[in-house]
C-alpha cells in the first residue's frame, strides 16, 4: 500500500470516526451498536463498502467464494436456470455483488445454457463497486453487459432469483448481554479517555428485549454474562423483499447456524468478527472505514421472517451439499484438462468441512413456485431450524 493510500485511508478513518463521535454525544453519551456498525459499514463516502478501498481477493480484506472458484457461480448458475425455466423466464436479481465475479460467472454459464435472465439486475449501493461491477462484465462478458442493471433500491416488481451471497453477514446488528443478575442489558459504543468503548446500558432499541426474551424461552443465551448480538432488521428486509417479489427463489448465503447451535453455551461472546487486511479479530473500534465488521446468521431467524414475510421454506443445507446437489462434480469431470488442477484446489475450499463446506449454508426461500429444487436435493437440513 503506498503513502498515499495510507494517507486516505487515515483520513476516512478520522473523519468517520468524527461522525461516529458526534451521534454519541447526540444520543446522550451511548450509541446503540447496530447504529455504530451501518455507519461504520455504510457512511456515505466513509464507511467501509462505500468508500473505495479494495475489499475482494488477495489485495482486499477477504475472499469470497466466487474469487475462489469460477465453479461456485456456475453451480448457482445451475440452480437460478432451474427456477426461470419453471417461470418461463424472470430475472436475476443479486444483492451486493461485491468484484463482480459471481454475477460473470452465472451469466456466462446461463449463457452456455441457453437459460439467460430477462435482465440481471444488481442491488448495490457503492458507487465505486458499481463500477468495478461493471468493469468486471465489460472485461468478461462484454456482450451481455447490456442486459445487466445497477440498483439502488429494490425494484418495484420482481419475478425470478434473489441471490443474496455474504449479505446478512454484513447487516448491522444488536448486540446485548446478561447483567449478574441475568437482567437484560443493550451492548452500545461510548467514549472513554479519548477512544470508542463499548457500553453496557438498560435497552433502549425497540424490540430487543422481546426478542432476547424469546431466546430464554427457548433455553438459550440465558447465563449471567452471556453476550452475543441479534440481527433486528433481517425481519423488515425479508418484508420489503416480499413485497416486491411475485413469484421465484431467494437464495441465502452465508456462514451462521440455526438458533440452537448460534446460541450455544460456549458463544457466549457471540460471533461478531472484523476482517482487515485478510486478519480476523474481534475489535470493531479499530481501524473505522477500513475494515469490515460482520456477524454469523442465525439460520432460523431468517427463516421465521421469510414465512411470516409471505415466503416458503423451499430447504436449508451446508454449502457442500448445495454445490453437489446443483452437479459441481459434473462440471469438475467436463473442465479443460489445463483447468483442472486449479478447479480442484478450489473445489476443496468450497467444500471441505475445514474450509467453506460446512461453515456456509444455503438456506431457500420460494414464492409462487413449487420445488423441489436440486441445490437442496442432496441433503435438506430444514429439520434443524
Amino acid at each position: 500500500m503506498t503513502d498515499h493510500t495510507t494517507d486516505i485511508g487515515a483520513d476516512i478513518s478520522r473523519r468517520l470516526e468524527d461522525r461516529v463521535r458526534t451521534e454519541i454525544r447526540a444520543r446522550g453519551g451511548v450509541l446503540p451498536f447496530d447504529r455504530f456498525m451501518e455507519l461504520a459499514l455504510y457512511a456515505p463516502g466513509l464507511g467501509y463498502y462505500v468508500a473505495g478501498a479494495p475489499k475482494f481477493g488477495p489485495g482486499g480484506d477477504f475472499v469470497t467464494a466466487p474469487e475462489l472458484s469460477p465453479l461456485f457461480g456456475r453451480c448457482l448458475a445451475l440452480q437460478c436456470a432451474e427456477v426461470l425455466e419453471r417461470l418461463d423466464g424472470g430475472e436475476i436479481l443479486e444483492f451486493g455483488a461485491g468484484s463482480g465475479a459471481l454475477a460473470v460467472q452465472i451469466l456466462l454459464e446461463l449463457e452456455s445454457l441457453e437459460r439467460l435472465p430477462e435482465r440481471y439486475r444488481i442491488l448495490e449501493p457503492s458507487p465505486d463497486l458499481q463500477e468495478r461491477q461493471r468493469a468486471a462484465i465489460q472485461t468478461a462478458a462484454p456482450h451481455l453487459l447490456a442486459r445487466c442493471d445497477w440498483l439502488t433500491a429494490l425494484p418495484e416488481r420482481f419475478d425470478g432469483v434473489v441471490i443474496a451471497n455474504e449479505v446478512l453477514d454484513a447487516m448491522p446488528v444488536h448486540r446485548f448481554r446478561l447483567g449478574d443478575a441475568g437482567e437484560i442489558l443493550e451492548i452500545g459504543v461510548a467514549e472513554r479517555d479519548g477512544r470508542l468503548v463499548e457500553a453496557a446500558i438498560p435497552p433502549v432499541s425497540t424490540g430487543l428485549v422481546e426478542a432476547v426474551s424469546a431466546l430464554h424461552e427457548a433455553g438459550l443465551a440465558n447465563a449471567p454474562g452471556y453476550a452475543s448480538e441479534i440481527n433486528l432488521r433481517l425481519a423488515p428486509w425479508l418484508s420489503a423483499l416480499s413485497r416486491v417479489m411475485e413469484r421465484g427463489l431467494a437464495l441465502l448465503i452465508d456462514y451462521g447456524y440455526p438458533r440452537a447451535e448460534y446460541y450455544q453455551p460456549e458463544r457466549h461472546m457471540g460471533t461478531l468478527r472484523c476482517h482487515h487486511r485478510h486478519q480476523a479479530h474481534s475489535n470493531p473500534y479499530v481501524h473505522l472505514g477500513l475494515q469490515d465488521i460482520t456477524a454469523h446468521v442465525d439460520f432460523t431467524a431468517a427463516a421465521e421472517a421469510g414465512v411470516a414475510a409471505g415466503f416458503e421454506l423451499a430447504g436449508f443445507t451446508t454449502q457442500a451439499h448445495f454445490l453437489i446437489g446443483c452437479g459441481i462434480d459434473r462440471l469438475m469431470q467436463a473442465s479443460a484438462p489445463e483447468t483442472a488442477f486449479d478447479l480442484a484446489l478450489g473445489a476443496k475450499q468450497l467444500l471441505l468441512p475445514t474450509a467453506m463446506g460446512e461453515r456456509f449454508k444455503v438456506l431457500g426461500l420460494a414464492k409462487g413456485v413449487d420445488g423441489p429444487w436440486s441445490g437442496f436435493a442432496m441433503r435438506d437440513l430444514s429439520d434443524r431450524l
